[in-house]
């Protein structure tokens, strides 16, 4: 396996289920320190914080205990680094390149994941009482009319009608939303609701857009945001904890036709804005396999970003819909040299104009 089949294949794999697979407790993005010695109380409260985005992890008391996913099987498995990929490699075969560049036989079986554990603990605030936290933060911000979020829209070419369908939102005084959360909830909830980060802030100061997860009732217990500040690195931001469903779970409606997958909500919402029925995820990893009934009776055609990650990510994702035995196209496939066809590096939003 070459550098850039390694990057790829990290890439496509989420690194919470791998954790899960291992058998570690994972709640809301944290688990407990592979060494609790090394802590006060054997760090009952987690200390691990995951990033689903990035594909890595950290402790944030021990400065060794951090790293990718092979980093990961490498701690919990006690082995080295060819050991690690070669079970990583065992779990995930589908994820293999094929010779000659085509994808591998569909044949192989998707490891099932194990069940999670229940939580040793009792929960800081129940299952009930996050969605409602949620659903208060949400209820704070303001519409994106008349905001610099909408000049940012705007420029994407995404306009009110979709933006009003999807209920965006905006941070316009941070402080007042920052202190009334804090003042109504305390400090230890909202950073255990993963609202607020571990200095006791609101985590979403340099990303004010909110892109809410509508379910079939139209309400919002998770939600994504988005920098409007094109040098802010990540540019987006999830909440912490498990993506429920893919975003605009509303065009899942179980009646036969097609929809189209893509990385993100701005893609997603540039799809709406072209009245294309559409459907979002959070980044190439966070494609879960119990999201697979939502796809009945659809043919999916996958619209990811023109990139090594969106590449590694459309053949896992199309792996997986093809096990489940759900028709699924790739965006532009056997088109590369017809003009119009989207260009290494461009997202949907790029390709149908929209400005950075």
């Amino acid at each position: 396996m070459t550098s850039e089949e390694l990057k790829q294949f990290k890439a496509a794999i989420s690194i919470t289920s791998v954790a899960q697979m291992l058998g570690v407790e994972v709640s809301r993005g944290r688990c407990r320190c592979f060494y609790p010695q090394r802590h006060v109380h054997g760090d009952r409260t987690p200390s691990v914080s995951i990033s689903e985005e990035r594909g890595t992890f950290r402790c944030w008391v021990c400065e060794d205990v951090r790293g990718d996913v092979i980093s990961l099987v490498q701690i919990v498995k006690n082995c080295g680094f060819a050991e690690a990929l070669s079970w990583l490699q065992e779990q995930f075969p589908f994820l293999q390149a094929a010779p000659s560049g085509r994808r591998a036989p569909s044949a192989v079986a998707i490891p099932e994941m194990p069940p999670i554990p229940e939580p040793e603990e009792k929960p800081l605030v129940s299952e009930d009482d996050r969605k409602k936290i949620i659903l208060s933060f949400l209820k704070r911000l303001s519409p994106v009319d008349d905001t610099p979020a909408a000049k940012w829209l705007a420029r994407r070419r995404i306009y009110k009608p979709v933006w009003d369908r999807m209920l965006l939102r905006v941070i316009t005084n941070y402080e007042e939303v920052n202190n009334s959360l804090k003042a109504d909830f305390g400090e230890e909830v909202l950073k255990y609701v993963g609202l607020f980060n571990d200095k006791g802030h609101l985590r979403y100061y340099k990303h004010p857009l909110i892109f809410p997860y509508l379910d079939t009732q139209r309400r919002a217990f998770y939600f994504q945001s988005r920098a409007l500040d094109s040098t802010v690195v990540p540019k987006e931001l999830n909440l912490r904890g498990t993506v429920p469903f893919p975003y605009n779970m509303v065009a899942l409606d179980q009646k036969p036709g097609w929809v189209y997958l893509c990385e993100g909500a701005v893609d997603t919402l540039t799809f709406l804005n072209q009245k294309i029925e559409a459907v979002g995820i959070p980044g190439v990893r966070n494609f879960k396999m119990e999201w697979l009934p939502l796809f009945k009776n659809k043919s999916v055609v996958l619209c990811l970003d023109k990139d090594d990650a969106g590449r590694s990510g459309t053949e896992y994702i199309r792996g997986v819909l093809e096990q489940a035995g759900i028709r699924s196209v790739v965006l532009g496939e056997g088109l590369e040299n017809i003009k119009g066809v989207m260009k290494e590096g461009q997202d949907i939003n790029d390709w149908f104009g929209g400005k950075k």
